[in-house]
């Protein structure tokens, strides 16, 4: 697409993603950053339009991203690594969503009041499973 794979390595210690590696990575990231902020700043362009124009925007940066980052190339090492650290995430993150779940439900409780929960977090919990479940499946199947 846009960007080239040799401009970028993977991010290791602050979140997931790509990094620059190059100076062409660097002005990769600036180009895209500068055009988001013309668009926001040109004037007679309605919120609307502005709101399309940036979705599209982030669409196609997204797309590129993540065309980026299946095409770096990874060894057994830095496979291995990244499925402990993000099998690692996974757990704080589970950890989190069921402290968060919990919390909200005992509040409710002891203010005598409906059980009130962000189903967002229900969600993503739900959600979870069920990509473990099939995963599962599809690797027992594959194997």
């Amino acid at each position: 697409m846009i960007g080239k794979p040799e401009w970028f390595t993977r991010r290791k210690y602050l979140g997931w993603g790509i990094y620059p590696k190059t100076w062409q990575g660097w002005v990769y990231i600036i180009i895209f950053i500068a055009i988001f902020a013309i668009f926001q700043l040109i004037p007679f362009w309605s919120l609307h339009i502005k709101l399309i124009v940036t979705t599209i925007w982030i669409a196609i940066l997204l797309a590129d991203v993540i065309h980026i980052m299946l095409k770096l190339k990874k060894d057994e090492r830095d496979k291995k690594h990244e499925a402990i650290a993000d099998r690692n995430a996974l757990w704080v993150l589970l950890g989190v969503l069921i402290v968060g779940i919990l919390y909200q439900s005992i509040t409710s409780a002891l203010q005598n009041i409906p059980l009130e929960v962000d189903y967002f977090l229900v969600a993503a919990l739900l959600a979870a499973v069920l990509i473990r479940a099939f995963t599962n499946y599809y690797l027992d199947l594959s194997h």
